[in-house]
């Protein structure tokens, strides 16, 4: 026996496809999404020598923090990207009908954005719904196989009484009779512990036919022995980032991931040596953003029972100091499952996570439940947001809602086409499709990089500068 011990009998005995975070997720959960383009560029010659099987380098909050904090236009950064990566598959997380904002929007915004991130060179579209409504995807996966990029459909996993295994299982075949190419359990949270992903990850293999992902956060200390029991149950693939960039509300580390594997059926063979400079380069940058560090840096086992995502209890506690209400985060940290409950179970990610968040920060200032209720709680209680896992309480929604009707149907069934209107609204400051769709997407914040950076061009600031 070798110091890694015997090989011992596995289910699938081949590489395991590595999917690295550090240029999205990675600064996204450690250092508030504030990388800039240039702190990119110089390492992606040894990061495209790897042989990550997708690197996930686009998409969820980058979009909006390149317009609104940056000064960088996003599109100019999947260029760029691109460019500087021409043998790994770019991948991006697109938020089904809400692409990379907080609402839905109509199909034929959606479709031309999923048409330029093509254009632009991406190759896998992670595509998810915070509600999980299937519906919500139809758009966004038909336009990426229609353009011949790798649609993987995302299941977000979280716990509660209407979420099951079996729940889970039925949801898996109907992302892949969509026509997704691959399945990734997305959790957000950190809930998943080592024997359920085991267990959901098995009952997934034997259920689809599609290649089978795990995405997990470090948030509560268990990721490392989650991916290593859904390896062991047949996963197919696994997200990790640098370590440099990784731990917290982040993620596994690459390499520790890779030498635990090294020597089993599992061996990714990657080259630590490469592994170890991209580390070394990342370390070195990652000081430039101290201001912009998470101050959860360790396990935090609070997420097991609030199910609050490492980004979002860092938000909380950002919001309540501005209110100077600080003190009284753990009364909103036992507000949040009520409210989510209320809710009808929702998973907590990027919309519902801020939907939940800010409606149990009101109930809580205010004194009185539901006394003030935030537009986006409203549009979810009135179906706009899609089905929720379980019926929404019928009191509290009877209470929000004053007397207007919910609705059943997919929601943007209800949105007619907007793109010729969002084009006449920019006509004369647009300078492309590219500036249509950023202002599609968040119309005050593209107006103001207008103002800045395009009417009158300045060099952006610096991240030290930026607040």
């Amino acid at each position: 026996m070798n110091r890694r011990g015997t090989k011992s009998k596995t289910v699938n005995a081949k590489p395991v496809r590595i999917t690295d975070l550090v240029l999205r997720d990675g600064h996204q959960s450690l250092l508030a999404t504030r990388m800039r383009t240039e702190d990119m560029l110089p390492i992606c010659s040894d990061l495209d020598k790897v042989g990550y099987w997708s690197l996930e380098a686009w998409g969820g909050a980058t979009f909006d923090t390149c317009l609104r904090f940056l000064g960088e236009d996003p599109w100019e950064r999947l260029r760029q990207l691109k460019k500087a990566l021409p043998k790994t598959p770019l991948q991006m997380l697109l938020r089904g009908q809400n692409i990379v904002g907080y609402r839905h929007y109509s199909d034929d915004v959606v479709e031309r954005f999923v048409t330029k991130a093509l254009e632009y060179g991406m190759n896998v579209f992670r595509i998810f719904d915070a509600l999980n409504d299937v519906r919500n995807l139809e758009t966004a996966v038909r336009c990426a196989l229609k353009g011949g990029a790798h649609a993987q459909g995302a299941i977000c996993y979280t716990i509660s009484p209407v979420h099951t295994l079996e729940k889970f299982v039925e949801l898996a075949k109907r992302i892949e009779n969509l026509g997704c190419q691959s399945l990734v359990i997305k959790d957000m949270a950190a809930l998943m512990l080592p024997m359920p992903a085991y267990d959901l990850v098995k009952a997934l293999k034997e259920a689809v036919k599609i290649p089978v992902h795990v995405h997990t956060h470090a948030t509560t200390g268990v990721a490392s022995m989650v991916l290593l029991k859904a390896i062991e149950a047949g996963a197919d693939g696994v997200d990790t980032s640098i370590s440099s960039l990784s731990g917290g509300p982040g993620h596994v580390p690459t390499e520790s991931m890779v030498e635990t594997l090294k020597g089993t059926p599992y061996d990714t063979g990657f080259d630590q040596t490469v592994l170890d400079h991209i580390a070394a380069y990342f370390r070195s940058i990652r000081p430039k953003y101290k201001e912009f560090e998470s101050n959860f840096v360790s396990a935090d086992t609070r997420m097991f029972t609030s199910q609050i995502p490492g980004g979002m209890i860092s938000n909380l506690e950002s919001q309540l100091k501005q209110m100077g209400c600080h003190n009284r985060l753990d009364e909103v940290l036992h507000e949040v499952p009520r409210v989510r409950k209320d809710m009808g179970y929702i998973p907590l990610v990027t919309p519902t996570s801020q939907i939940v968040g800010s409606q149990a920060v009101m109930n809580v200032l205010t004194g009185a439940r539901y006394r003030t209720v935030s537009t986006e709680s409203k549009d979810l209680f009135a179906g706009k947001y899609g089905q929720t896992p379980a019926p929404v309480d019928p009191e509290i929604q009877q209470m929000v809602l004053n007397g207007q009707q919910s609705i059943t149907c997919r929601p943007a069934d209800l949105i007619p086409n907007e793109w010729e209107n969002l084009r006449a609204a920019v006509e004369g400051k647009a300078r492309n499709d590219d500036d249509v769709l950023s202002y599609a997407i968040f119309p005050k914040v593209w107006l103001e990089f207008y103002e800045k950076y395009i009417k009158e061009p300045k060099p952006a600031e610096e991240p030290s500068a930026i607040k």
